[in-house]
């Protein structure tokens, strides 16, 4: 009895938790481990298209190393107090420095795809993107957005002017805050594992996939079982001029967008976007200086340094080392967003001490939505953002403003 009594005295038992999506995300510590989790559960192609990039996968490696490679010089004894780590964006409050960037297709990772991701970054206090080649529509993700959201619409440059304006004027009537024009798309990256896989968008269930959908028949089932998969945002566009296609038939990504991209895209289209919408505009895919320099020169209101994820040019640079150069260059003229790599809080806080507005993401979401669906994007938000205040506290900063370059150490 008196071993009895010691043993209750330092072990508490866990009550059983019956959801399986949070016994999963217990073991979940960071972005990594749901990468591998929604590595586990999604077919080979499906994951690969997430987690893929260009040729050989420089420019995606580099992303991520680029932020590892530089260190912090932290400051002590400092006086902390509260541990604030909200800033704002666009005017606008933002809970911590994180944007989820546009990704297409996002129902291949869950089912419920975008609604989900709206809802979470809503409940998060940050904006969220919704890619032109989104699979829930401009109308339903207004739907489901909690009240104070923060919604952005993505464009691509359709060859269709007429198709980006009705676009553009269904974003205004539901209320999206500002247009994100993508532009390092003049064509699209080879992306050799899709390649290698034959993916098509949506997947086609076929011989070829038959197996590998045996082997992940959670997925295959809500896959089968849901509604088909389609470009939201475009069907039912017949009725503008050049019907582009909805992706209800399956599709060579590659070939679609070849044939309804303009490749003439220029900085009169950037002039000609803000002469039909009324709110802020902001240019994604910026990868020089001087780039940045004539997105300030033209009236952008943020500059988003991308170069998509490393799923276009291989060898482009890596984001997080533009930043330096491009805040001294625009000379606070514009905001400026980090995109691509950052996988946990301290990479949020070296881009922000490295003199960007706030950083911006795409895979950790959909690692997380893959892995635990809406619950794991709940999940790795507030590890981002619990990372990001740890990080503060630890490099000797209460308060986002107090972040700044002296705290770095850059090899």
């Amino acid at each position: 009895m008196g071993m009895l009594r010691t043993l209750r005295a330092v072990v508490r038992l866990r009550r059983p938790e019956r959801r399986r999506s949070v016994r999963r995300l217990r073991a979940a510590a960071n972005v990594d481990d749901l990468r591998r989790m929604a590595r586990r559960r999604l077919p080979a192609g499906v994951f690969d298209y997430i987690d893929g990039g260009a040729e050989d996968e420089s420019a995606l490696k580099r992303n991520t190393g680029s932020f590892a490679a530089v260190g912090f010089r932290p400051r002590v004894l400092r006086g902390l107090g509260d541990l604030d780590t909200s800033t704002t964006l666009l005017g606008r409050p933002l809970a911590f420095p994180l944007v989820l960037a546009p990704t297409g297709f996002t129902r291949i990772a869950d089912p419920a795809g975008e609604l989900a991701v709206v809802r979470a970054a809503g409940r998060a206090g940050i904006p969220f993107t919704l890619s032109t080649m989104g699979t829930r529509s401009i109308e339903e993700c207004a739907s489901v957005a909690p009240a104070g959201a923060r919604l952005w619409f993505q464009v691509y440059a359709w060859r269709d002017r007429d198709l980006i304006r009705t676009m553009v004027e269904r974003a205004a009537a539901a209320n999206f805050e500002a247009l994100c024009l993508t532009v390092d798309t003049a064509v699209l990256g080879r992306r050799e594992r899709d390649v290698r896989r034959g993916l098509t968008l949506p997947p086609e269930i076929g011989p070829g996939t038959f197996i590998d959908g045996l082997r992940h028949p959670g997925w295959t089932w809500r896959f089968l079982r849901s509604d088909p998969i389609r470009f939201a945002n475009v069907e039912g566009s017949d009725r503008v001029r050049g019907d582009p296609g909805d992706g209800s038939t399956a599709v060579d990504l590659s070939a679609y967008m070849g044939s309804q991209f303009d490749h003439a895209l220029s900085w009169k289209d950037v002039e000609w976007l803000r002469s039909i919408w009324e709110g802020p505009v902001l240019v994604k895919g910026i990868q020089t200086v001087a780039d940045a320099v004539l997105a300030v020169e033209h009236g952008v209101d943020a500059v988003i340094l991308s170069n998509h994820g490393g799923r276009q040019l291989d060898g482009a640079p890596a984001p997080f080392d533009l930043v330096p150069e491009v805040v001294d260059a625009v000379g606070g003229r514009t905001e400026v967003i980090c995109d691509g790599g950052v996988r946990r809080g301290s990479d949020i806080v070296k881009a922000v001490a490295a003199g960007a507005t706030a950083t911006m993401g795409g895979r950790l979401f959909l690692y997380a939505l893959a892995a635990a669906g809406e619950e794991g994007v709940d999940h790795v938000l507030e590890l981002l953002r619990s990372g990001t205040e740890r990080t503060m506290a630890l490099v000797g900063a209460s308060s986002v403003d107090e972040l700044g370059a002296e705290l770095l150490e850059w090899s």
